[in-house]
């Protein structure tokens, strides 16, 4: 048997294709491959699977960035490190940090649809794919991979060249630890140390919408916008949806013998029933005049249902020539509606109901508007 602890031994070998095997354990063996009698040779471990009797390999590279001292002490920490995997019921199948995300974008696509998909895909594409870290073995990623990762995510700036808010930050964190957690429960990785830590979620990231419009900016905004994006702005001032929400929105959600529209598509909450005042019922049986069950309710011109790409730089435009706040977007007139809510009276789990969010948030993003409420139906009571 060869001798691969000493760099003159492994010296003397002859070269050839088969790699030479020392036994480290039972079933489990480190091989040093020599191709050449002047080169540096590749290390590989292989594991003996004593209830299939197949023997699985993985490359472990020449660990040539180490002195040729510390390479087998290196390479048969590898080894072990692989053998422990898959001596606890791990996948001896080797899946880079990219195959990860591609794998749960598959599985979102099978179990919670294509829209899910789609959005973990842009992240990945947008955050991971180009980054060294997509390159990485699963087996091999290390917390301070994850670290660089995450401080490049931190430092790059929106599109308008502005920090990114912790909360944006915190979406593309979730995106990319469920995918590697993903991985784990698919059992090509035993554990979670490598990510666990480096991406919790950032702290006090409940990205307060601090940017409000009163009902004469909104109006203004739906003055200055064309006929098409002015009727999707008034859906959003007449109900608290996510742009999103109100953008899948088809025709048969709105029953206009009742006026419950059906929330079926949202972030959260989806499925809820909201039933619809007189003047905004009207808003919706108007949009949903000649168009089939399946048609979307709020449409472009085109005839094409609205989508953030498309809708970005016209709100931009829109909010240009109302002379509103720069930093104001769809988001904000969900945000002034929930204040107006808050702010009127209504009770938090029936405003929590209507945004389709919990009511701990609703309480922890606008209970700061509650004193007021409470001081105002305090004094209707009063004798």
């Amino acid at each position: 048997m060869a001798t691969l602890t000493k760099v003159a031994d492994r010296a003397k070998l002859k070269p050839r294709r088969d790699p030479y095997y020392v036994t480290l354990a039972r079933g489990c063996s480190l091989g040093y491959r020599k191709m050449t009698a002047g080169g540096d040779g590749t290390w590989i471990a292989r594991f003996r699977d004593s209830a299939t009797s197949k023997q699985n390999y993985r490359p472990l590279g020449a660990l040539d960035e180490l002195p040729p001292n510390e390479r087998y002490d290196a390479a048969k920490r590898a080894a072990e490190e692989w053998f422990k995997h898959l001596g606890h019921g791990g996948s001896a199948e080797k899946v880079t940090v990219r195959e990860a995300c591609e794998r749960y974008a598959a599985y979102l696509a099978r179990e919670k649809g294509n829209k899910a998909a789609a959005e973990a895909t842009r992240r990945f594409r947008q955050y991971v794919f180009d980054h060294p870290i997509a390159k990485i073995d699963l087996a091999k990623l290390a917390a301070h991979h994850v670290k660089t990762w995450r401080e490049s995510l931190q430092d790059l700036p929106t599109v308008r060249g502005k920090p990114r808010s912790r909360a944006t930050i915190n979406r593309d964190l979730v995106a990319v630890r469920a995918a590697l957690n993903h991985a784990k429960a698919d059992g090509l990785v035993t554990t979670d140390a490598a990510w666990a830590e480096k991406l919790k979620p950032l702290e006090d990231a409940h990205n307060r919408r601090e940017l409000y419009l009163d009902r004469a900016q909104r109006k203004a905004l739906i003055d200055a916008a064309p006929d098409d994006l002015a009727l999707f702005i008034r859906a959003l001032c007449a109900v608290p949806l996510r742009p999103g929400a109100v953008a899948a929105l088809r025709v048969a959600d709105f029953d206009k013998r009742t006026n419950i529209l059906t929330v079926r598509s949202d972030k959260a909450a989806a499925g809820r029933q909201i039933p619809l005042p007189t003047g905004v019922a009207k808003l919706f049986t108007d949009a949903m005049r000649h168009k089939l069950p399946r048609a979307h309710l709020f449409t472009r011109s085109d005839g094409e249902p609205w989508v953030k790409d498309k809708w970005t730089h016209p709100v931009r435009a829109a909010v240009a020539a109302a002379g509103l706040p720069e930093e104001t977007t769809l988001y904000t007139l969900r945000h002034s509606g929930i204040t107006d809510l808050v702010t009127g009276g209504a009770d938090l789990y029936t405003v929590a109901e209507l945004a389709g969010t919990s009511v701990d948030m609703i309480d922890k993003t606008y209970g700061k508007l509650r004193p007021e409420a409470v001081a105002t139906a305090l004094d209707r009571i009063a004798l």
